[in-house]
């Protein structure tokens, strides 16, 4: 499916966002391994959390919706059943990545598959400390489909990560619940905490270094997961209303996590107007009420620990500093080449589509702001952010920009292109 989206002045309105998906898959598989019956409120019905809870019900867990609340029966942490067919993750790399550290220590087989795109992600950063923990890994090159023999006597390790990655240091915590003694995970570089919070663990901060605890056989209670709205989605609206001439986007209930929410540090930075009211915890998760209104923007240099909690916004970030006066610089985000497509690959080549003026290095990307973009046809890649911040850079330029594969958006925002274009008032 293509998508066109036509140079628009003005946009005005409430976009009211998914659930996050960070919170969504780990409050399902928290929930899968909890004991007795638990409800998830507000769970998103974007491709990558149904992926889970398919992955779920493959694995015994009884799960069923009424009224847009989950009702998932918890199994306890070995009350899982070995799989008859592959697990399927579908694009979901923090699917796989989580069960793999779950399915290392259980008495079974099983094996962990994805589309095309997670199939090219990288698993070697999962594989390693699992092995070292006492479960068999293989894998094709580094890649899926992951094989996984479980071993339910798994030990415990001490883990420094080697990257800042979520994933993995959620990926090792989960598989010391079933390790002998205790599994302690070393955080040089912080990194979105929903697990550790979720899971209720306690940390350490020795220098630089965070070091999370988790003991063998850390019971998960039944409770009820409230899942905010995602920021990540907002990233979209808060760059369109920054960016587009005439604007005023109010975007309600959205999570504030710290860990998550370093985009708005970043745009306040270069000048953006965003207000923040009604900020309240839920579920332990911090939310409030956005409202956004036209900006100019300038330059600025982005690199160091905030890019780990920006990782996933600077593709839309990359849309804002075309509109900014001077020149934006982001560092030491090669991660960025690891995700669903080299994102930074794509947003380089896609500007540049535009008449942006982009300069590529190996861990990031320059641009030099004010250089009037102009309506072309773009690739998703098959990317769901590429996809979204595509179609906000068409807002502000020229003419009509045309996304090929727009429904990558589905990933996480399945009705994305419907708010964009009434906020827009496109038909």
């Amino acid at each position: 499916m293509n998508q066109t989206i036509h140079q628009s002045p003005t946009l005005v309105g409430t976009v009211v966002l998914p659930g996050d998906k960070s919170v969504a898959l780990r409050s399902a598989l928290f929930a899968a391994l909890g004991e007795g019956a638990s409800q998830v409120v507000n769970y998103p019905t974007s491709a990558d959390p149904q992926s889970m809870l398919s992955c779920l019900r493959q694995l015994g867990v009884e799960i069923e919706e009424e009224d847009g609340i989950l009702y998932i029966e918890g199994v306890g942490l070995h009350g899982l059943k070995a799989p008859d067919a592959p697990i399927d993750c579908g694009n979901s790399g923090t699917a796989m990545r989580l069960l793999a550290g779950v399915l290392a220590g259980q008495p079974f087989e099983s094996t962990l598959v994805g589309d095309a795109s997670l199939s090219s992600r990288p698993m070697a950063r999962i594989a390693n400390p699992l092995r070292e923990m006492g479960a068999e890994i293989a894998m094709t090159n580094g890649f899926a489909p992951l094989h996984i023999r479980g071993n339910p006597i798994l030990q415990g390790i001490t883990y420094r990560l080697p990257m800042a990655s979520a994933q993995v240091k959620s990926c090792v915590l989960l598989a010391g619940l079933y390790a002998a003694g205790e599994t302690t995970v070393i955080e040089p570089t912080r990194t979105r905490n929903h697990t550790e919070q979720m899971l209720g663990l306690d940390h350490v901060d020795i220098g630089t270094d965070r070091y999370l605890t988790i003991q063998q056989g850390q019971r998960i209670p039944a409770q009820t997961y409230s899942v905010p709205r995602d920021f990540s989605a907002a990233a979209f609206f808060l760059v369109a209303g920054t960016i587009a001439p005439q604007a005023i986007i109010d975007l309600p209930s959205v999570g504030l996590n710290p860990s998550r929410s370093a985009l708005l540090d970043v745009l306040r930075l270069m000048g953006a107007d965003i207000a923040i009211e009604n900020e309240r915890e839920r579920g332990g998760e911090l939310l409030g009420e956005l409202t956004i209104r036209s900006s100019k923007l300038h330059g600025v240099r982005i690199d160091g620990d905030i890019i780990p909690n920006l990782i996933d916004e600077i593709p839309i970030l990359a849309v804002a500093a075309t509109c900014a006066e001077g020149r934006t610089e982001i560092r030491e985000a090669e991660e960025l080449r690891v995700k669903e497509t080299d994102r930074i690959d794509a947003m380089v080549k896609n500007l540049r589509a535009l008449g942006a003026e982009v300069e590529e290095f190996d861990d990031g990307l320059a641009i030099n702001g004010g250089a009037p973009l102009k309506g072309a046809t773009v690739p998703s890649y098959d990317d769901h952010r590429i996809a979204m911040a595509m179609g906000v850079a068409g807002l502000v330029a020229e003419g009509s920009t045309t996304i090929t594969d727009a429904d990558a958006a589905n990933v996480t925002f399945p009705d994305f292109w419907e708010q964009l274009k009434r906020c827009a008032a496109q038909d």
